[in-house]
């Protein structure tokens, strides 16, 4: 592939889940060209995890391709979406396709600290590619396409200029490698930090019988908040997405060590995400994809399900971690 023109024709996404997705169907709607891989489609078209993926692929004209290697061969830009754990390992992945002539954009969107960030430029920049950090500010499904994103590293301003005309909400926040990063992970400390606080604090005090004296001075201490709609909000977001938010305080935490603090928050906000993702896993919360799991409008709901699972396991003397 020769230079990367004025405008991107094909995008590679590097992640085939929920975000991958989503940006995949809006990519198609505006007639790009969308390849993606995943890793949970080397274990074939018939198995479990990878059926979903096809069936999307199939409906939305998106390109399975069998490699990371093999995008960074097609596309004109990479969009790398997967676990935070995994930030630097796709960089590299990617970079081992690329060639001789080829200067495709490698966005980042991974959720990682500005040391992990960095590793990965070093990987991409040294194959010859242009990567950019992107950061997401929120919260991708509400605003698909549109979520806030900033962009930083030396080739952020270029990158933004092609992104526009496709409908991304992209911001450069600094030619600096890392502030991007590093302006997403300290709010996560706060973001998810509250919410493990919130599970923390509402299913104690509805063991206690007291909830409604708590959400009444908190809605009284902090009156911007709907904190019953919150509360529920965060129950679901933890339930359903807890591992991947896992991976992201541990980079959080890292992200608190690179400036010379220890992570005592952000250690613990790891480790309740953790500990939600493993009871969700085993059922706690009811079976993934069926009608009652995690779907309550109500918090007390989960946090009702959440006590009986540990009434359950002191009544049998086991161990109440996952």
């Amino acid at each position: 592939m020769s230079q990367v023109s004025q405008a991107l024709r094909c995008i590679g996404l590097l992640g085939y889940g929920e975000v991958g997705r989503i940006l995949a169907e809006d990519l198609r709607a505006r007639n790009l060209r969308v390849l993606a891989y995943d890793r949970k489609l080397d274990a074939g078209a018939g198995a479990s995890d990878a059926a979903p993926l096809h069936a999307h692929a199939q409906q939305h004209g998106v390109e399975l391709l069998p490699s990371a290697a093999a995008l960074a061969q097609q596309a004109d830009c990479i969009i790398s979406a997967v676990t935070a754990s995994q930030t630097l390992a796709a960089a590299q992945a990617c970079a081992a396709g690329m060639g001789a002539g080829q200067a495709p954009f490698f966005l980042d969107f991974n959720s990682a600290s500005p040391g992990s960030k960095q590793a990965a430029a070093a990987a991409i920049d040294g194959a010859g590619g242009r990567y950019v950090e992107g950061a997401i500010m929120t919260s991708v499904p509400p605003y698909r396409i549109r979520v806030p994103l900033l962009l930083g590293g030396q080739h952020a301003t270029a990158l933004q200029t092609l992104l526009q005309p496709l409908g991304f909400a992209a911001e450069v926040a600094s030619e600096r490698l890392g502030v991007a990063s590093a302006t997403k992970m300290c709010r996560s400390v706060m973001n998810k930090g509250l919410e493990a606080m919130v599970i923390e604090s509402l299913t104690a005090a509805r063991h206690y019988g007291v909830e409604d004296a708590v959400l009444a001075s908190l809605q009284e201490t902090f009156p911007g908040l709907d904190w019953q709609e919150q509360a529920s909000y965060f129950f679901q977001r933890v339930i359903a997405h807890g591992r991947r938010r896992s991976e992201e305080m541990a980079e959080s935490a890292l992200t608190v060590q690179e400036a010379g603090l220890p992570a005592f928050s952000a250690q613990a906000t790891t480790e309740r995400q953790v500990w939600m993702a493993d009871l969700a896993d085993r059922g706690v919360f009811g079976l993934r994809g069926s009608p009652a799991f995690a779907c309550s409008s109500d918090w007390r709901t989960e946090a009702d399900r959440l006590l009986a699972h540990l009434q359950v396991s002191q009544n049998t003397n086991t161990p109440q971690e996952p």
